[in-house]
């Protein structure tokens, strides 16, 4: 039998032993990340937060084992962070990290919009930050999760008038996103990124030399809006410029996309929030400015909103598309 003097010895050398595994897993660093990517990492304007890093990073590494990506860049998106940071500045939010050139780079993107659907259900969200999120069908929702990008289409949106009084061509990429789990419906919702421009107050003009022309020469015209600064419909959409290197650098070269969060964080955050807890204390992560303007977040699955969205939308039909008016001069 044990005396006390040494059950005490014991008991202290095992309390040592917890205490030390502790502090140990307490300061380890994300394993594998190399140093100069380390740097990158926070929770200020232009950093990548550590889970956002750890789940892009472990997906990339994931999909190339299984060959589905061969792209050496990986991409990522915070979704819980703000849009607009104020006087005119957009947050960066959306990272593009090549390790094997150690570049990392953050830049703007878009969030999902959502829809009021008065009488039925409200799930429309601000351009600063988003509070609701989801995966159903016509929902305008961001869908957080795994995706791989795949192929790209571009299309002609029409003319437009440049600042030098020429008239340019507005095309537009698009790349398809496929996903897995709660965003393996990307595909059929039409889910993807590209620029955030397109054309307003468009009609027709006859242009009977452009390659574009229908068969009675005409082509449309209108003004080129960019939206970068806040919402979208549901797809990743960036700046023109940036949306452009970005299609370039997947062109024929697969890369993996992670979006945070997920419906099991934002769900988790949620319940921190009605109990009157700080998520943060739980060892939850959302971004303390946008949760403190949305105070809730909420996911809405397929199963429950996509029936609401049908009925609303059978109730509601959309009138048939006129035809684009013929310009006036």
């Amino acid at each position: 039998m044990l005396n006390i003097r040494s059950f005490t010895a014991l008991w202290g050398l095992g309390l040592a032993l917890v205490l030390s595994s502790t502090i140990a897993v307490a300061s380890k660093k994300p394993e594998g990340i190399p140093a100069w990517l380390r740097l990158h990492v926070g929770d200020d304007d232009g950093q990548i937060s550590p889970i956002v890093l750890e789940r892009a990073r472990a997906l990339h590494l994931r999909k190339t084992r299984e060959g589905s990506v061969t792209n050496p860049c990986y991409f990522a998106m915070d979704a819980t962070r703000p849009s607009a940071l104020g006087t005119g500045r957009l947050g960066r939010r959306f990272y593009i990290i090549c390790e094997g050139r150690k570049s990392f780079r953050a830049i703007s993107a878009g969030h999902g919009g959502g829809r009021n659907l008065r009488g039925f259900a409200n799930f429309s969200n601000g351009k600063r930050c988003a509070r609701n999120f989801g995966n159903a069908m016509s929902s305008s929702l961001t869908t957080g999760g795994a995706y791989v990008t795949r192929e790209q289409t571009t299309s002609f949106k029409g003319y437009y008038h440049t600042s030098g009084g020429r008239q340019a061509a507005l095309l537009r990429s698009f790349v398809q996103f496929d996903g897995e789990g709660e965003t393996a419906n990307a595909r059929q919702r039409e889910i993807g990124g590209h620029a955030a421009v397109l054309l307003r107050s468009a009609c027709l003009r006859k242009k009977p030399d452009s390659p574009y022309a229908d068969q009675k020469g005409y082509v449309p015209f209108g003004t080129v809006e960019n939206y970068s600064d806040g919402r979208s419909s549901g797809c990743t959409s960036w700046s023109p410029t940036d949306a452009n290197q970005i299609v370039a650098m997947l062109k024929n070269e697969p890369a993996a996309l992670y979006i945070y969060p997920e419906r099991a964080d934002i769900e988790a955050v949620a319940r921190e929030v009605k109990q009157g807890r700080s998520p943060s204390n739980a060892g939850l992560y959302w971004n303390a400015s946008c949760l403190a303007e949305i105070r809730v977040p909420r996911f809405w699955q397929q199963e429950s909103l996509g029936p609401i969205v049908a009925r609303y939308e059978k109730e509601h039909p959309r009138p048939p598309p006129r035809p684009m008016p013929i310009c006036a001069h």
